[in-house]
């Protein structure tokens, strides 16, 4: 029977179920004497009675308590009580191998990481006279720490030379979700036994080598290195068969690898390295460089001859885009006139859409164009596509990737994900990490190695070395002209001096403006709705739908003339004021977005996913919020005109609009007060992000309630009207409580290093769900409130934006385009969550980091979904070859 929570085993209280199998049963656990999670195993009811199974459980602990190893699962205890054996391990925060390994293989360099410290940890093992037995990606955990080595459920047992227990295992003590491996189950274990196990002769410390190295092999290639379509066949293939070499499958491969997983893998163990350690120093050789040497002579000929054939192909391809690329775009000593315009469209590749509110980036060479797609799971990734081929090249290690920028070079591309700024080079490579940024705005890269960059929606620029190091601001706000932010930078061909967007609460005062790296002097070019990029004699911009340009004199550093439209409609992005998306190379190739990408639509759907209506015509809209009466709706609205964003309020008994807002500055994330007579919203208007509120249907002014300097997104109002909760931004953001009685002093909820961000209070304000990325995805998580306790997962595969139901017995989510349902038995004090269940999928407009994209009815029948607008995800990015001779005065 399965334990509830708040069962106590001894000290240990039990939390919730982590997974159940034939073999055990797993919890996550508090101890209450250390104020500690743990993880306990426990041996099911119906094999508790068999004193051989106690005995083994009993005897795996004792072995395994002697394994101090900083990558092996510490076991901590082990008890008897009430008629219930259990061991209690460390709790990992993580993912498992196998789990990662669902997204494609990992970069050498991780490879090569995990490879040491799992060989590190099998040879502490031996030396200890334990064989793992069970060696699988499943039984690898992946943490902050690194990899960590688990479930030595077969630890030093001399196991029968029968096939029918060969999968006797014991499961992973600490995933979530994931079912334990049933006595007498095969299925999935296979892949990674040795010949001498299926052969049912006695293992020793080599047979966990050759599982090793079909765990680096699938590691290293994203394939396993054996399959069959019957367990004949995959046994067959383990005996007989050898798999193809991982640099056949991952060219870029140190070669080396290629000889020490053939060696693990040979059939007889006499062959196979004879110990881990020896193993692990091979690795270590490897990854400390030793990649092209001590190799033997065939592996490293047939390397050359790939390496050989791979120049001549890459300078045959090279050739033939030069002599296209010469007579397509216009050279130095050629007229527009004997230029010829060439233009295409890339569409979005199979199974992905394209992000509208990300513009696609061409390299300065012309021969790349780079773009932000997301996956069907609604995970943003980078790719970048050849002008030259058919097919795009996914940079692995971009998720949530925005706003991509090139190298001078068009090498490498920088750009913004999780809070941080990032580099990656186009040919391969794990990216690197820069600085730190909130809610990034754009950058420049210039030939002297100076990264400029806006780190946040409100603020000056940055520049920081494209190697890191500390970021320094280039710009300086202007009180007198009421600027709020500098962003968009873009460097012109000196690679000193750069044009940048001015967002100023006087309209007058906004537009694109020229600053330098030698100095803080700065001058405005131009009124312009975009920021603007240098092309070859003109800087281009937006105004309205239209792609201007106007000439500019270098030497001048201004612009002479008057603006003209060039013809090309490109479009506004909805939420960044002032990005246009376009983007041109140095020798004239411009790529853009249409206007039909613009903007998206408030959509109600059904439980079953079926429309039945909209509100209002398509705009830019962000984060709507419904009335606790399901009567009005208040939301994010960017202003075409003006390019500032209000708070909107729409009655959808009488299908009325009305401004709620109108102050020049930034007003976003509506939240209601609980009997609806009022909405607390934050808005930039003193410079940093503030709380204020405003009556509903009254003629008041906004009211500031809450100012500090920190950043701040307002996220719920608990129903008895006791609390206010609000996250602190991107990048490590936190969760904090503003009481509304007594000093209304805010104290923090959640402070951690992970984001922790859109939190929303039950309806018995006993609650409080959230979604926080410290497994290193977003996930939905519960805690008690207003004190937070013992964290409940609800999510197992991704989840953001947590809305209750208004009677607190349903809990729904996001997981990529999915909305998810999950029953919910809560209490003042315990909380119980059932299995979440598929609603619907749809499209959604904006992206993870916001509050909320969708509301939910108070009977939880309808939700409201915010979506792109019809025709956005389909439109392709547009490319222009030789764009001048288009220009038309």
């Amino acid at each position: 029977m399965a334990l509830s929570s708040g069962t106590r085993l001894g000290p240990y209280e039990i939390v919730s179920p982590l997974g159940a199998g034939g073999m055990g049963e797993v919890y996550r656990a508090r101890d209450t004497r250390l104020d500690r999670s743990v993880a306990i195993k426990v041996l099911p009811s119906h094999l508790s009675t068999d004193p051989e199974r106690r005995q083994r459980l009993e005897r795996e602990a004792r072995a395994v308590s002697s394994l101090n190893h900083p990558h092996i699962c510490t076991l901590h205890d082990i008890g008897h009580q009430d008629g219930i054996d259990f061991l209690v391990m460390e709790y990992l925060e993580g993912e498992t191998l196998d789990r990662r390994l669902t997204k494609g293989p990992l970069h050498t360099e991780q490879v090569l990481r995990y490879g040491v410290e799992v060989a590190d940890a099998l040879d502490k093992a031996h030396r200890q006279g334990i064989i793992h037995r069970d060696l699988k990606p499943g039984n690898i955990m992946l943490t902050k720490s690194g990899a960590k080595l688990l479930d030595f459920g077969l630890a030093k047992l001399r196991q029968p030379r029968s096939r029918a227990v060969l999968a006797n295992l014991s499961a992973l003590p600490t995933e979530r979700g994931s079912p334990l491996t049933g006595e007498g189950t095969i299925l999935g274990t296979f892949q990674y036994m040795a010949p001498e196990q299926l052969e049912g002769k006695e293992a020793d410390a080599r047979t966990d080598i050759f599982a090793f190295g079909t765990v680096v092999y699938e590691m290293a290639t994203g394939k396993k290195a054996f399959e069959g379509k019957s367990q004949a066949s995959l046994i067959a293939a383990i005996l007989e068969h050898e798999p193809p070499l991982v640099s056949t499958l991952q060219p870029m491969s140190p070669p080396t690898l290629d000889h020490v997983v053939r060696k693990c893998l040979a059939k007889d163990p006499e062959e196979r390295w004879q110990s881990a350690n020896d193993l692990a120093s091979e690795l270590k050789w490897i990854a400390e460089g030793g990649s092209q040497a001590g190799v033997r002579a065939p592996i490293l000929a047939r390397r050359k001859g790939r390496e050989r054939l791979g120049w001549i192909v890459a300078a045959v391809l090279f050739l033939l885009l030069i002599a296209a690329l010469t007579r397509l775009v216009t050279l130095p000593h050629e007229t527009p006139e004997k230029a010829r315009m060439v233009r295409f469209a890339i569409t979005a590749p199979e199974k992905m859409t394209f992000r509208p509110s990300n513009r696609p980036a061409v390299s300065p060479d012309g021969l790349h164009v780079a773009f932000v797609a997301s996956t069907s799971e609604g995970n943003n990734v980078l790719l970048v596509r050849s002008l030259d081929s058919l097919h795009e090249q996914v940079l692995p290690g971009t998720e949530n990737a925005t706003e991509p920028f090139w190298s001078p070079d068009s090498r490498l591309l920088g750009f913004f994900a999780s809070g941080e700024l990032k580099k990656v080079e186009i040919t391969g490579g794990p990216p690197q990490s820069l600085c730190r940024v909130t809610l990034p705005r754009g950058a420049a890269w210039n030939r002297d190695g100076v990264i400029i960059f806006a780190p946040n929606t409100r603020g000056p620029i940055y520049q920081i070395s494209e190697t890191g190091g500390e970021a320094k601001p280039v710009t300086v706000l202007d009180p007198t002209r009421r600027e709020t932010s500098h962003s968009l930078p873009a460097f012109l061909p000196d690679g000193r001096h750069f044009a940048y967007f001015v967002f100023s609460t006087q309209t007058e005062n906004r537009g694109i403006y020229l600053g330098s790296l030698d100095s803080k002097e700065t001058k405005r070019l131009i009124i312009a709705d975009s920021a603007g990029t240098y092309a070859p004699g003109h800087l281009l911009f937006a105004r309205g739908e239209s792609l201007m340009a106007q000439p500019f004199d270098l030497k001048e550093l201004k612009l002479s003339g008057e603006p003209f439209a060039t013809g090309e409609q490109v479009a506004l992005e909805t939420v960044t004021v002032g990005q246009a998306l376009f983007s041109v190379s140095d020798n004239g190739v411009l790529a853009f977005m249409s206007t039909s990408l613009s903007g998206s639509q408030l959509q109600w759907l059904d439980r079953g996913g079926k429309k039945f209506g909209t509100i209002a015509s398509p705009g830019g809209y962000s984060n709507p919020a419904l009335s606790p009466d399901g009567k009005q709706v208040a939301v994010g609205l960017t202003d075409p005109a003006t390019r500032t964003r209000d708070i909107w309020l729409f009655d959808l008994a009488r299908g009325t609009t009305s401004r709620f807002t109108s102050d020049p500055a930034e007003d976003l994330n509506p939240v209601w007060s609980p009997d609806g007579s009022r909405i607390m919203f934050t808005s930039d208007r003193r410079g940093h992000r503030d709380i204020y509120q405003k009556t509903v249907g009254g003629a008041g002014e906004e009211e500031l309630f809450f100012e500090s300097p920190q950043f701040k997104s307002v996220d719920d109002w608990s129903l008895d009207g006791r609390y206010v909760v609000y996250d602190t931004g991107s990048g490590e953001s936190d969760l904090w409580v503003l009481p509304l009685f007594g000093e209304r002093k805010p104290f923090p909820f959640l402070q951690t290093n992970f984001d922790e961000r859109q939190a929303q209070i039950s309806p018995n304000g006993r609650w409080i769900a959230y979604s926080s990325n410290e497994i290193g995805r977003p996930e939905v998580y519960v805690q008690s409130f207003p004190k937070p306790g013992s964290k409940v997962p609800i999510s197992t595969n991704g989840g953001t934006e947590p809305r209750w139901r208004r009677d607190g017995k349903e809990l729904f989510f996001l997981a990529g385009p999915k909305l998810m349902a999950v029953e919910v038995k809560a209490d003042a004090l315990t909380f119980e969550v059932g299995v979440p269940e598929v609603l619907f999928e749809t499209a959604l407009f904006g992206t993870t980091n916001q509050r909320n994209r969708y509301v939910v009815s108070p009977d939880g029948r309808r939700f409201l979904i915010n979506v792109p607008r019809e025709g956005a995800i389909s439109s392709p990015i547009n490319i222009v070859v030789n764009w001048a001779p288009g220009l038309k005065k």
